[in-house]
């Protein structure tokens, strides 16, 4: 089984961010738990969890948004108004009535935030518009000695409408299928329009007179699959989230493990359950998890291995007890699956978080 891990150079650029906008990187690796001086002796390369750098990444908009700039990244992720906005788009039931619930806050809180989006249909398509006030954006954020500061709007616009297309993604648990993607703003580089066509499968085209996301206009009538409580989830994690949609574009089977989530104090649900969480015969959903090439059963496998992890890391369960909460009949059992999926026992992997853990 694939666990997401990026590269420790990922984690460095954050960290020569914060250091040029006068932010302590060290206090910042803390609050997120993660010691800064262990992370530093790695190489380049050297593979870490992308739900630790998503952690960092939290934490560190908290800091920004302190000082009392509008956040110009990724639509404002892990910011308050990214938060409130999806707690009031959760509760509708298509994916039309979340963005237009989006709009209505966006038209609220525009002078405070700096986003927003306005939807637009026609016979075939959805054009969903991203605005950003970046003149808004306190010039500590995007300091003139940063080696991005001169492609700053193309990055705020850009990474805006990326974060509304993995958005809409995770609503619906199934891939938006982009048509295009326009920006008001120069183009960056030949490997970033090719990364902006891996993560969405079409080009981004720039110079143009708006930064508009387009898609069929089918998949507004697509139910919301998610609620408050996998939307927390979401929101404890979000950059995690967006890293596993750029790895594999959203679908059913990241959709299940959302609804399933990683609390097993109920038990696993059914597979019945599951399908009427999603509006789905049993049959129609057996095929569609056999089109991802996956499984219920294979599911289950990640979603144990993930809410193991997370044990692991932030408790001190026993091994014994961890495997008992998690539906195994034998402890042995657990220790090899664990095996099988991390490459190492349930008590060396608690080691190494703890070695990397801040003191």
């Amino acid at each position: 089984m694939s666990i997401i891990a990026i590269p420790a150079a990922k984690f460095f650029r954050l960290f020569d961010y914060l250091e040029t906008i006068g932010l302590d990187v060290v206090a910042v690796c803390d609050k997120a738990g993660l010691s800064c001086v262990e992370i530093k002796k790695l190489a380049d390369d050297k593979r870490l969890s992308a739900a630790d750098y998503s952690n960092l990444y939290k934490q560190v908009v908290l800091e920004m948004q302190a000082l009392g700039s509008p956040i110009p990244w990724a639509a404002g992720i892990g910011s308050d108004f990214f938060d409130v906005m999806c707690h009031y788009l959760i509760g509708a039931s298509t994916l039309r009535g979340a963005l237009k619930r989006a709009e209505k806050v966006g038209r609220l809180v525009f002078p405070l935030s700096c986003h927003r989006v306005h939807l637009v249909e026609d016979e075939e398509y959805a054009y969903l518009h991203y605005s950003i006030d970046t003149s808004k954006v306190d010039e500590v954020l995007v300091p003139k000695g940063w080696d991005r500061a001169d492609t700053f709007e193309t990055v705020s616009k850009s990474s805006g409408l990326l974060a509304w297309h993995a958005l809409c993604g995770w609503l619906i648990g199934r891939a938006i299928e982009a048509q295009s993607i326009c920006v008001d703003a120069p183009p960056i580089s030949d490997a970033y329009t090719a990364g902006v066509h891996r993560v969405t499968g079409c080009t981004m085209d720039f110079m143009q007179k708006g930064n508009v996301l387009t898609f069929s206009k089918d998949f507004l009538d697509y139910r919301i699959v998610h609620t408050l409580d996998s939307l927390q989830g979401f929101l404890t994690n979000t950059v995690y989230q967006l890293i596993a949609i750029e790895r594999k574009p959203a679908t059913t089977s990241a959709a299940i493990k959302s609804l399933v989530g990683i609390d097993f104090t109920e038990g696993l649900p059914a597979f019945s359950e599951i399908a009427n969480s999603l509006h789905m015969s049993e049959s129609s959903l057996r095929r569609r998890l056999l089109s991802e090439d996956s499984s219920y059963q294979m599911l289950k496998d990640e979603i144990r291995c993930a809410a193991a992890i997370e044990h692991l890391k932030s408790s001190s369960i026993k091994v014994n007890d961890l495997s008992d909460l998690l539906g195994y009949t034998e402890s042995s059992s657990f220790v090899r699956s664990f095996k099988n999926w991390m490459g190492v026992t349930p008590k060396a992997y608690r080691e190494q978080m703890k070695r990397l853990a801040s003191k």
